[in-house]
């Protein structure tokens, strides 16, 4: 497993910010249909949940790329970093544990990544999907509140799965 560094956390911080702020519709329309706009963001919180799950030991070519993504991340945050502002390279900013997906749970990714597959294909979906999943993968396991989500959705991932699998 790719160990996230905070230039990989920075890159997620700023695709999380980018993704806002072209979603931001304004206070006045947010507060006469915050329904609608509310719900534009359900692509990106879903892929960014994926993310976060794919990023937890999840083996394979799912983890494999996972672990790719974050490992460009961590790559480009750090060089941003260092050339950017002039700070140091592979810093940690990994939490100290995290919650491992289990055989059913692993199923339960899987699904999932035929679903992102399949919406991120649509053009209405495909930018929010992508910048969501890459969002979730660096920011699911770091040591903040996006890392500490991370163990909720594995355990609902989890239980979803053994739900599924054990009514079988």
């Amino acid at each position: 497993m790719t160990v996230v560094t905070l230039g990989g956390v920075t890159v997620g911080i700023i695709i999380l910010i980018f993704h806002l702020v072209q979603w931001w519709p304004g206070l006045k329309p947010l507060r006469n249909k915050p329904l609608r706009y509310l719900a534009e963001l359900a692509p990106f919180l879903l892929a960014w949940g994926y993310g976060c799950l794919a990023i937890l030991g999840v083996g394979g070519i799912v983890g494999w790329a996972a672990d790719a993504a974050l490992w460009i991340s961590n790559w480009l945050g750090d060089v941003a970093l260092v050339w950017g502002v002039g700070e140091q390279a592979g810093q940690h900013a990994g939490g100290a544990m995290y919650v491992p997906l289990t055989q059913v749970g692993g199923c339960i990714v899987l699904i999932l990544t035929a679903v992102l597959i399949a919406l991120s294909k649509k053009e209405k979906y495909g930018k929010a999907i992508r910048r969501g999943a890459w969002c979730g993968v660096c920011l699911g396991t770091s040591a903040g509140v996006a890392g500490f989500a991370a163990a909720p959705l594995a355990e609902g991932a989890n239980w979803l799965g053994a739900l599924c699998y054990g009514a079988l």
